[in-house]
């Protein structure tokens, strides 16, 4: 979608999708809402957030993985705090990649993404940084490079 498409939607949309809030949030933690790892509820839909031009912003608030911080990255945008279940426990979820896995390494860059067969060299949950290495490099290499879990059995690796 092009900018001035996106500023056109903006601008014939009054709010933000709080519905698609929930989504993004369900996508990056990797478990559907109400469960463990997941949104302990839906972002509340009396929310009148303006729409972002953008794509939303998610991340951990903090290493404990009890909320996800959501943000429109736009000048004045906003941010919310979605708070996730825990376990008796209070851990969030397991790994979405474990150690050994095969997995996909997408390399993102502005308007393209390429990926390649590679193997996880630590598990980790969504979100999370882990050590990879493509699957075409020698099994003796030092060439690990270090991507964020999108979903289980695929990373990216972003291009500045």
């Amino acid at each position: 979608m092009s900018l001035a498409a996106a500023l056109a939607l903006a601008a014939t949309t009054p709010f933000a999708d709080l519905n698609a809030i929930d989504r993004a949030v369900a996508d990056f933690t990797g478990s559907p809402m109400g469960t463990v790892g997941g949104a302990t509820v839906p972002v509340d839909k009396r929310l009148r957030l303006q729409p972002c031009v953008n794509p939303l912003s998610l991340s951990w608030r903090t290493t404990r993985r009890e909320s996800v911080v959501v943000q429109c990255p736009d000048a004045g945008g906003w941010r919310l705090f979605v708070p996730v279940q825990q376990d008796s426990l209070g851990r969030a979820a397991a790994p979405a990649v474990n150690r050994g896995d095969a997995i996909a390494v997408a390399i993102r860059g502005d308007g393209f993404t390429v990926s390649q067969p590679g193997e996880a060299m630590e598990s980790g949950a969504v979100g999370e940084w882990i050590r990879v290495r493509l699957a075409s490099a020698p099994r003796a290499s030092a060439d690990a490079m270090r991507a964020q879990i999108v979903r289980p059995g695929l990373v990216a690796l972003p291009l500045p």
